[in-house]
C-alpha cells in the first residue's frame, strides 16, 4: 500500500495568461445557465427534494452522503435507495459506502452498485484513520463497479484516484472545491490542474464539489470541469442570473427599509 500523502502540498499555478481569462469570464456577464458546458448535479437526501430536482433538465444527476441523509432523518438506508432509484431511473446518483473498513467498504460497493445501471458507488479517499483507500478503487474499477471517489482536496490525492481508476470504467473524482476555498486557498488553480491530470482518461470526470455561491458554476464552466454539485439553495439563486445590478441594489435597499419599519425600530 503506498503512503498517503501529506494534506498540504504545493499548488501548481495556472499560466499567467489562462488564469487572467478565467477569471474575466467569471467576472463578466455571466452567460444563459443552458448555455453551459459543466453539468449541474443536485446534492441532497429529501426525497421530495430529489424528485423535484431530477425532473428538471438543467440537472444532469444527483449525489448524496451520509451526513445528508442523517440530517433528512433516514434510518433505513437500503429502502431509501431503491426507492429513489426507482423512480429517478435515468440520471446517474451517487450513494456513498459507510464503513470504515477497507473490506467491508467493498463489500457495500458491491451491493450499492448492483441497484441500478445509473448508480455510482462513492469512496471516501481515505479512511477516518488517513489509510488512502487507492488499492480498494483500483480493486473495484477492475471489477466493473463506477465509482464516484470523494472527499478529495489535493493534487496528490487527484493523481493517484485517477492512476487507481484506470481508463476503463465511467468514473467521477469529487474535489471539494468549497472546502479548499474554507482555508483561505483559491481552488480555482486546483480544480484547473485537476482537469488537465485527467485529461488521459476520457471516462474520468472531475466534480467541483461543496460549492458556496453560484459564481462557482461559471468558474468551474470557466476551467472546463465536467460537473458541479450544487445544493437547493443554491440552485434557487438560478433566477437571479444575468440581473441588473441596480435593480438589485434598490430591491436591498427596500428590504433593509421594509425590514426596520416591520420591526417597529425608533431612534
Amino acid at each position: 500500500m503506498r503512503p498517503f500523502a501529506p494534506a498540504v502540498e504545493p499548488v501548481i499555478p495556472m499560466k499567467p495568461a489562462r488564469f487572467r481569462a478565467v477569471r474575466s469570464a467569471a467576472a463578466s456577464s455571466p452567460p444563459d445557465i443552458s448555455r453551459l458546458r459543466v453539468k449541474v448535479f443536485a446534492d441532497g437526501a429529501d426525497r421530495a427534494g430529489m424528485l423535484e430536482m431530477a425532473a428538471k433538465p438543467h440537472i444532469a444527476g444527483l449525489t448524496t452522503n451520509p451526513t445528508l441523509m442523517h440530517k433528512a432523518g433516514i434510518t433505513d438506508y437500503r429502502a431509501f435507495a431503491r426507492e429513489v432509484l426507482a423512480l429517478i431511473p435515468d440520471k446517474p446518483i451517487s450513494f456513498e459506502v459507510f464503513s470504515d473498513d477497507f473490506a467491508e467498504m467493498e463489500r457495500q460497493a458491491h451491493e450499492i452498485a448492483s441497484w441500478g445501471d445509473n448508480v455510482f458507488v462513492k469512496i471516501p479517499v481515505t479512511n477516518t484513520r488517513a489509510e488512502p483507500a487507492y488499492d480498494l478503487v483500483r480493486r473495484l474499477a477492475a471489477a466493473g463497479v463506477k465509482q464516484n471517489v470523494t472527499a478529495l482536496m489535493t493534487l496528490q490525492q487527484v493523481r493517484e484516484v485517477s492512476h487507481a481508476l484506470g481508463a476503463d470504467v465511467p468514473a467521477y473524482l469529487s474535489v471539494f472545491a468549497g472546502r479548499i476555498a474554507d482555508t483561505g486557498r483559491d481552488p480555482v488553480p486546483v480544480l484547473a490542474e485537476s482537469v488537465r491530470i485527467l485529461k488521459p482518461f476520457p471516462n474520468q470526470q472531475l466534480i467541483w464539489a461543496s460549492p458556496r455561491e453560484l459564481l462557482n458554476i461559471f468558474q468551474a464552466d470557466a476551467i472546463g470541469c465536467h460537473v458541479i454539485t450544487v445544493t437547493s439553495d443554491v440552485l434557487k439563486k438560478l433566477a437571479l442570473v444575468g440581473k441588473d445590478l441596480a435593480d438589485y441594489s434598490l430591491e436591498t435597499v427596500k428590504m433593509f427599509h421594509d425590514d426596520a419599519k416591520a420591526a417597529g425600530f425608533t431612534l
